[in-house]
């Protein structure tokens, strides 16, 4: 009998096992996008103005972020006066950086650019395969205290990055993109919580933290969200 218990507990965990493992990346994506709004709602966004403070090494500051769908992305920050500017577009991608020793714009290079390309998305996972994306699930990985799916999402131009996806809400907790800076190739890990249902009807993060490796991380809270509002397409524009 104590043998046949132990079968039915093995048999049963099996089971369980390959039920999870049966889910595909694009079920998995397909409960996301339900998680965060629908299709309908995700669709009908044109552009999206957020504002919040930033924490970096005890400093607060001002932080703004811009997106016209599909065509730019620009986040800006001010730190004692000094203004950190990134942004990607549907060409390329720029930043001024006055902490790397100058406040000129300077394009991107072509890695980062191809990394973080598909921030001028609402959400990167959304129509992936529209825009020439490929999902893959690489199974689950512990993020905290959740056991959460593992997608890898490679982009048009080959350059991947790994979301982590709750189970139980189908919010992504975490994404990870390995990238190169300043000749070092390291891991940026981007942690998403405290995740609410805004007027609008879609589920925005509140809080954001972003670490570069073990040397720099930097914490942002969201104050204000504007969805659909008019935005002047000139602010993606790398001035000479």
């Amino acid at each position: 009998m104590k043998i046949l218990k132990n079968l039915s507990l093995i048999l049963a965990a099996l089971f369980i096992s390959a039920c999870l493992f049966a889910q595909t990346a694009d079920e998995i994506i397909s409960k996301h996008v339900d998680a965060i709004g629908g299709q309908d709602k995700l669709n009908s966004i044109t552009s999206i103005r957020m504002e919040g403070t930033a924490d970096m090494m005890g400093n607060e500051a001002p932080t703004t972020t811009t997106v016209l769908t599909g065509k730019g992305f620009r986040n800006e920050s001010e730190f004692n006066g000094q203004k950190v500017v990134r942004v990607y577009t549907d060409k390329g991608g720029w930043m001024i950086n006055p902490f790397a020793g100058s406040d000129d714009p300077q394009a991107l290079p072509d890695e980062q650019y191809k990394a973080g390309e598909d921030q001028i998305y609402v959400d990167p996972l959304f129509d992936y395969a529209a825009r020439g994306g490929k999902a893959e699930l690489l199974g689950q990985e512990k993020v905290g205290d959740v056991n959460a799916y593992k997608i890898k999402l490679t982009n048009k131009d080959n350059s991947s990055n790994t979301f982590y996806i709750d189970p139980n809400t189908f919010y992504v907790i975490q994404i990870v993109t390995t990238t190169s800076m300043m000749g070092q190739t390291m891991d940026v890990t981007t942690n998403l919580s405290d995740q609410k249902k805004i007027d609008f009807g879609i589920v925005v993060p509140q809080t954001i933290k972003v670490s570069i490796g073990d040397q720099f991380s930097m914490t942002s809270k969201l104050t204000k969200i504007d969805i659909n509002q008019p935005v002047d397409a000139s602010i993606f524009e790398m001035k000479k």
